[in-house]
């Protein structure tokens, strides 16, 4: 009995780390496949009209892709995801979307279901060999500079598109969720628009702040996006940045694992 024990944990490691492998392998090779084509296409939308429809363009393929990627996780690696909530915003009308941030894979649960998604991202991720060429087209929008990055989310939402903003800043440190900035309710309340919280469940932190690269999954996993509270354009941005982080706070308290490091 204790030899089938040992057996079985071993052919448990060995499918975790094969796992592993091939999720951040076929991530690579997808960006590496996509790369070419962002670099042929780029120049022929240089244009400000152009410009529009080439972020559209870049939007659709990468949402494909991450919904591709989802696909072969599912399939191949031993994850299960309910995203199913999302599909209520693809026809609603442009809002921000702020969701907490446990994982590195979160921008591709949320962008794999909505097709019109312009993301706030780190100016590291920017300058990515592998991805940066791919958000440039699609229009995301780089975090390093406040104003320029209020005003891009403004034109951004102005075109019909959703605003992703992660307002912690990062990956989550303190689980549940770490202490939100301002900027998610300031671009709401220039644009005018609502603010649509996002909720990530998840049953391990792997990809997390806490978690390396190289360290095997706990198989299997499984993630969650649920919508959470649908703010009005903000009158007072104080207020509202810290009512949402306090709505937050407690429905991901609620939910099984939400506070596992």
């Amino acid at each position: 009995m204790l030899a089938l024990r040992r057996l079985r944990a071993v052919f448990q490691t060995l499918h975790e780390v094969t796992s592993m492998v091939l999720g951040v392998s076929s991530f690579t090779l997808l960006c590496l496949v996509w790369l070419p084509f962002v670099w042929v296409l780029r120049p022929l939308f240089s244009g400000e009209a152009r410009r529009l429809i080439g972020h559209r363009i870049g939007r659709r393929f990468i949402h494909q892709g991450f919904r591709l990627y989802l696909g072969f996780l599912r399939l191949f690696c031993a994850n299960h995801f309910d995203l199913a909530a999302l599909d209520a915003l693809r026809n609603a009308p442009p809002r921000v979307l702020v969701a907490n941030h446990p994982s590195l894979l979160d921008v591709l649960l949320i962008v794999s279901r909505l097709p019109n998604v312009v993301c706030v991202m780190k100016a590291g991720l920017m300058n990515n060999i592998l991805f940066g060429a791919a958000a440039r087209m699609a229009g995301y929008i780089r975090n390093d500079g406040p104003l320029e990055m209020i005003l891009q989310a403004e034109a951004a939402l102005a075109e019909g598109a959703h605003v992703l903003i992660f307002p912690e800043g990062g990956r989550t440190v303190e689980f549940p969720l770490d202490p939100f900035g301002q900027s998610a309710a300031l671009i709401a309340r220039r644009a005018n628009v609502s603010i649509q919280s996002l909720l990530i469940g998840f049953s391990s932190p792997y990809l997390g702040k806490h978690w390396p690269l190289w360290r095997r999954p706990e198989l299997p996993l499984r993630w969650s996006v649920h919508l959470g509270t649908c703010y009005t354009r903000p009158a007072d941005v104080t207020a509202c940045t810290r009512q949402m982080e306090h709505d937050m706070r407690m429905a991901l308290s609620a939910q099984p694992g939400s506070s596992r490091p």
